[in-house]
């Protein structure tokens, strides 16, 4: 994986960071699920940054991809906000729209869930070397 130098990578919550400070990810996963919310470790400061993103969508904003990656990216992102929004949902507003509109909004998040959190495939780059100087 090629880290994009210069790169500003969306964090979420309005927060934007250069790529080539990024010095680590760690993903949260008590209280909101897992995949859903990373502690970004950054070379200028001491606490990490709280970013509302995934580290697997931060890692593919920081590295290069070509033009279906990107699009790929992009429909994660989407995918995870939306995601994000049906959760907060009360729920006599999931009854409401299944009801009368037919939108099972529990089973789009079921769905959604399982497209959002899909583990890197083999194919994918180990990340061991990532941050490697050398």
């Amino acid at each position: 994986m090629n880290i994009l130098p210069g790169r500003m990578i969306y964090l979420g919550y309005g927060k934007f960071w250069r790529s080539d400070e990024i010095v680590g990810l760690l993903p949260i996963e008590e209280g909101r699920g897992p995949g859903r919310r990373t502690e970004v470790f950054v070379a200028t400061r001491e606490e990490p940054i709280l970013a509302s993103r995934s580290e697997h969508t931060i890692l593919g904003e920081m590295s290069s991809m070509p033009d279906d990656a990107a699009h790929a990216s992009e429909m994660r992102l989407a995918i995870e906000s939306l995601l994000e929004e049906l959760a907060d949902m009360p729920p006599v507003l999931r009854r409401l729209l299944k009801r009368e509109g037919g939108l099972d909004a529990d089973f789009w998040i079921r769905r959604l869930r399982g497209l959002a959190d899909r583990e890197p495939s083999e194919d994918d780059e180990p990340q061991e070397d990532l941050f490697d100087q050398g």
